[in-house]
C-alpha cells in the first residue's frame, strides 16, 4: 500500500500533526453575550452559555423534563425562556425548542 503506515517515508505530515496545526478544537475565546436585563428571572448565565433547567407540564407533555434554558426574553404576557427539552416518543426521545413561560421552568 503506498505511503502506508510509516512516518517519514513519504515526507508527508502525520494526522496528528496536521490536527494540530488546524486549530480545530481550540478553545475559542467567549463572545460576550447581550447585557442581563434587571428584571429577568434568575438562570441566565453571565457567559451567554445555557443553563440546566426542569421544564414542568410543556403543552402536550404533562409531567416534568430535563431542558436546556438558551436563552431570556420578555413577552407581553411576562418573561418566556427558550429551552430545548427531550420527550419520550412513541420511536424514541424526540427533541424540542420552544418559548416557554418563566412560570413552567426551575432551575436545577
Amino acid at each position: 500500500m503506498a505511503g502506508g503506515m510509516h512516518p517519514g517515508r513519504s515526507g508527508r505530515r502525520s494526522l496528528g500533526e496536521r490536527a494540530a496545526e488546524s486549530g480545530v478544537g481550540a478553545a475559542a475565546p467567549a463572545a460576550p453575550g447581550p447585557p442581563r436585563p434587571a428584571a429577568a428571572p434568575a438562570g441566565r448565565r453571565a457567559d451567554g452559555r445555557g443553563r440546566h433547567c426542569w421544564v414542568h407540564d410543556p403543552p402536550g407533555a404533562p409531567g416534568v423534563w430535563p431542558g436546556l434554558l438558551v436563552e431570556w426574553q420578555q413577552g407581553d404576557g411576562g418573561w418566556l425562556g427558550r429551552v430545548t427539552y427531550a420527550l419520550a416518543g412513541p420511536h424514541g426521545p424526540v427533541l424540542v425548542e420552544a418559548w416557554v413561560p418563566a412560570a413552567l421552568l426551575e432551575q436545577r
